[in-house]
């Protein structure tokens, strides 16, 4: 008797690939997207903002070194589907508690493996992210595809409303000493200074390393309004990642409209593009999105090249940029914006994510800068 259970991935093209089954038994839909990196499934898996999508790892081990608690990003896991070429269901790492296997079965995410994923990846970067299903109930190609091309679009749709907390809480957990090796020594920090981060899908590695900065932190959930944040006293507002198409979310970009110029505001990811919103810039579409821990952005300040963590499938488009914003950081690989500066407000934000530490630790210095500029504040 067989130990492996057949699945199948179709996309609303009409492409199928088939392979083996993983995790949870079952069917899911969402939009088919790839990340690069070459090490960290467990943080990709914890990330929220990969809710809504089937995600594809082009490395082809995946599972090697198992699943350890302390790396957990988030709650839960929010992603519909995992895609490997190979999965390793004998983990060697003396961190690890479970098998991903075993992870994914108890998160009820269904996972596929055995299939060319090299060639599933090459289908996307010449067509472009797209919906699937992914299944192990059903196996009848057509009948897939049929489901993959009606089931509904990630553009358009709120998918913030379905990851963010249900209320605040204040977040008392700093970097572990594994986390902080290798990063500078942080100056005096100071007087603690009170953060409010609003949550539209955050990773916790975020509230650490802000926690590491003698900062107080209250994670808000993503609707507060700006009198919410405000009653809270803060030195400084944090906008964090989170999923999805940003432009439905107008009751953020509202809430950050009210914020600017009455308190210092940090943006990453999402956080990005919904300041980028706020000031008037407009939102497009890429094609199939920046997804990896070795994306090269150029910092205009200092001519430095830092290699970022990123997670995104919308960009800012820079011929909608408002004189009131002005560009800090360029994207290597297409010229996409990846950072921005407010001219007249204490407000910056950037496209990619500094805490995940892939240069290792290139960005870092962007927590010390919103903390100097609350302290300035």
């Amino acid at each position: 008797m067989s130990l492996f259970v057949p699945a199948k991935l179709a996309l609303a093209d009409g492409t199928v690939y088939t392979g083996n089954a993983f995790g949870a038994s079952g069917e899911v839909y969402g939009e088919v997207c790839f990340n690069t990196s070459m090490t960290g499934y467990q943080e990709i898996l914890t990330d929220p903002s990969y809710c809504g999508q089937i995600v594809a790892m082009t490395y082809p081990l995946i599972g090697n070194y198992g699943i350890s608690t302390e790396d957990t990003e988030s709650r839960g896991l929010f992603l519909r589907g995992f895609v490997v070429r190979e999965l390793c269901r004998q983990p060697s790492n003396f961190r690890s508690s479970q098998t991903l296997d075993a992870y994914l079965k108890q998160a009820n995410v269904v996972g596929i493996e055995g299939i060319d994923t090299r060639a599933l990846v090459r289908h996307l970067r010449i067509r472009g992210a797209m919906t699937g299903i992914l299944s192990s109930v059903d196996l009848d190609d057509a009948s897939l595809v049929k489901k993959a091309q009606n089931s509904p679009d990630l553009v358009g749709r709120d998918l913030v409303q379905e990851v963010m907390p249900p209320k605040s809480f204040e977040w008392s957990e700093g970097l572990s000493e594994l986390g902080q090796s290798g990063l500078p020594t942080p100056a005096s920090p100071g007087r603690e200074l009170h953060v409010v981060a609003i949550d539209y899908g955050m990773k916790w590695n975020i509230l650490r390393h802000l926690k590491n900065l003698n900062c107080k932190v209250t994670v808000v959930p993503g609707t507060a309004t700006a009198e919410e944040v405000l009653a809270h006293k803060p030195d400084g507002v944090f906008l964090s990642n989170g999923p999805g198409d940003p432009r439905p979310l107008t009751y953020a970009i509202q809430t950050i409209q009210k914020l600017l110029g009455r308190v210092p505001v940090f943006g990453i990811c999402l956080g990005h593009q919904l300041m980028g919103l706020a000031c008037g810039a407009e939102i497009y579409k890429l094609k199939f999105g920046h997804r990896g821990a070795n994306q090269p952005v150029l910092n205009h300040a200092n001519g430095r090249v830092e290699i970022t963590s990123q997670n995104h499938g919308f960009a800012i488009s820079a011929e909608t940029l408002p004189s009131s914003l002005e560009v800090t950081h360029l994207n290597l690989n297409d010229q996409t914006i990846e950072g921005l500066r407010h001219r007249e407000f204490p407000a910056f934000c950037v496209q990619y994510h500094p805490e995940a530490s892939a240069g290792p630790h290139d960005s870092g210095y962007l927590f010390q800068e919103f903390r100097q500029m609350m302290t300035k504040a």
